[in-house]
């Protein structure tokens, strides 16, 4: 297994409008930060998805409204790709060895059908 750490893409920028990495401990207080941002991140995207369908739906949206749409839509996209590229960079590389078969993990249990 490849043992290299690498440098987290964190789910903000810099000042300059650069991005801000995170080379440490894994489990450390800076990474539980950033986990808990982009899960804010998400959820807030999730909500303007669904105000943007909303809002699209009406026949009645002012050309305002649906350009501050457009502007807080772009800003979510930003923010949910960062943490889309942070969380695919964390993934383990193809070379990697595959987990033994008793090690592989169990599949998750179904729902109850309702």
């Amino acid at each position: 297994m490849n043992t290299a750490r690498r440098a987290r893409l964190l789910p903000w920028k810099g000042e300059d409008g650069k991005p801000c990495y995170l080379s440490g401990e894994p489990n450390g207080y800076l990474t539980r930060v950033a986990d808990s941002i982009e899960t804010v991140q998400l959820g807030m995207a999730e909500d303007l998805l669904a105000h943007a369908e909303d809002l699209l739906g009406s026949p009645k949206a002012l050309a305002g409204e649906l350009h501050y749409l457009a502007a807080r839509l772009t800003e979510s996209l930003d923010q949910v790709l960062r943490v889309a590229q942070s969380r695919g960079a964390r993934l383990p590389d193809a070379d990697e060895e595959e987990p033994d078969e008793e090690e592989e993990e169990e599949p998750c249990p179904r729902r109850p059908a309702n």
